[in-house]
């Protein structure tokens, strides 16, 4: 009995398929025929029903798995000990990634070059999803490590956080809104908005969320008359005159390049904070630990002013 040969038949059973088994191994689909074959002749027994349009497992082959299952990890395990004292990292980790979090600034994609350059072994899956489902993700263990949006009362029972953004919001305007007046205005209180069409990021996110608590502070429901996960679209939905955008602070000069004008928003004043999440335990892999200490050195904490 080899380790592929649990390895192809554990595949093909969680795929129900051996061309797709076949494929996820990156063999041949022949190859894993002819290996579980051969473990089926070693056991005496057939494991894999293969007479209907998915793959199951026989009486027998349900009875194997959890065993099969347990060597496989228990191999995978030693691999991560003699890793671990050899200073050798392989294995997967992965990431979530919200929408809007990634800049020139934080440059993830060179980060995780260069972490790849130095750990070759280390495969890398990259997703992107609202902030409220990489948390439930990350606390669910499909995640090992996420960059997520947050306010100040996210619950967030069994997650670390390191914020490494922290913004001001304001809202941006078309450059005749009436919002301006009177000329010279500095700021906007969130109760001026109280009436008009917001323009947001979805729900889950944290900036979301952040001015949906803020409204409930100040005495009213948002009415958000559009969404859309990229900030770039929100800024241009607003320079149409569609709608108020709460976005991050963007520097004047740029805001007028886009044909908007913003206005810190106050009474209470609301703020984007982005931070890098992780299981309070810690990563479980030697791989993913790896990973998480290169971020946390690469995205530098910022103290977030949590009196809004």
């Amino acid at each position: 009995m080899e380790f592929r040969q649990l390895q192809y038949f554990l595949a093909v059973v969680e795929e129900a398929n051996f061309t797709r088994a076949a494929a996820r191994l990156h063999v041949a689909q022949p190859g894993v025929s002819a290996q579980i074959r051969q473990l089926e002749r070693e056991l005496g027994q057939p494991l894999l029903d293969r007479s209907g349009r998915r793959v199951t497992t026989t009486e027998v082959g349900e009875a194997v798995l959890p065993y099969a299952r347990a060597a496989l990890a228990a191999i995978e395990g030693m691999r991560q000990t003699v890793d671990e004292f050899t200073g050798l990292v392989r294995g997967h980790v992965t990431i979530g990634v919200v929408s809007g979090a990634v800049t020139d600034e934080y440059d993830l994609a060179a980060l995780l070059a260069d972490f790849h350059d130095e750990h070759p072994h280390v495969e890398i899956s990259l997703t992107e999803d609202t902030s409220a489902r990489m948390l439930t993700a990350l606390r669910g263990g499909e995640l090992d490590l996420a960059i997520v949006g947050v306010t100040d009362d996210d619950p967030l029972p069994g997650t670390s956080l390191q914020v490494v953004i922290d913004t001001p919001l304001v809202a941006a305007v078309a450059s005749q809104d009436p919002l301006l007046l009177p000329v010279g205005r500095a700021a906007l209180p969130l109760a001026a908005l109280a009436d008009r069409p917001l323009i947001s990021l979805p729900r889950g996110t944290g900036i979301r969320g952040a001015l949906e608590r803020a409204c409930r502070q100040a005495g009213f429901q948002p009415r958000i008359a559009f969404e859309a996960a990229a900030p770039n679209l929100l800024t241009r939905f607003a320079a149409r005159g569609l709608g108020v955008a709460v976005l991050p602070e963007i520097p004047p000069k740029a805001a007028a390049a886009l044909g908007l004008r913003t206005l810190p928003l106050t009474s209470p004043r609301l703020r984007g904070r982005i931070a890098l999440a992780w299981p309070t335990d810690g990563p479980t892999t030697p791989a993913a630990k790896a990973l998480l200490l290169r971020m946390r050195e690469a995205l530098p904490p910022v103290e977030p002013a949590w009196d809004c």
